[in-house]
């Protein structure tokens, strides 16, 4: 029998991409509301509800589709760990960001992503790995862009977002 988990991915997989205009609408109206803290209590709770209930090992969509951004003190961290010079993991991981400068992972899926779902360098990850999805974070309301593409990448996004519209009446 399919347990809550399997429910959730399957109704993120059906439904993600038919709802993201409607998602983007509603996460962009969250910048009028009346109280920015009741939005981001309201976020954190659904946040801890959604990855309750999912066990990112079990989906590890992010790690197939998304290049995390790496700042310097992950490459520090990551390279030590591996022991290989910064340049060595450079040239063999990552590649430079058009969009933000610096670097990011070249290889999709996650070349550190094992085959069990985990991450193989999970003590030493990427602060954007180690904050995604960046649900339980102050400032819900001004991640609008962040969070309508979330909804496609992670099934604890868009299920934060659907709860958050059922609460607030916009569903």
């Amino acid at each position: 029998m399919p347990d809550q988990h399997d429910d959730i991915l399957r109704d993120w997989r059906e439904n993600a991409a038919r709802n993201e205009d409607r998602n983007f609408r509603f996460l962009r109206s969250l910048r009028m509301a009346p109280s920015e803290r009741r939005v981001d209590a309201l976020a954190g709770a659904l946040h801890q509800e959604a990855f309750a209930a999912i066990d990112c090992t079990r989906c590890a969509n992010c790690c197939k589709t998304m290049k995390p951004a790496l700042i310097e003190a992950d490459l520090k961290r990551i390279s030590r760990h591996l022991k290989l010079s910064r340049e060595a993991f450079i040239s063999t991981y990552l590649e430079t960001d058009p969009e933000e400068g610096g670097y990011r992972m070249r290889a999709l899926p996650c070349p550190f992503l094992a085959g069990d779902g985990r991450c193989s360098i999970y003590e030493h990850r990427p602060k954007a790995c180690r904050e995604f999805p960046h649900t339980d974070k102050k400032g819900f309301s001004w991640r609008t862009y962040m969070h309508a593409d979330n909804t496609l990448s992670c099934p604890g996004v868009y299920r934060i977002v659907q709860e958050m519209r059922i609460r607030r009446g916009r569903f």
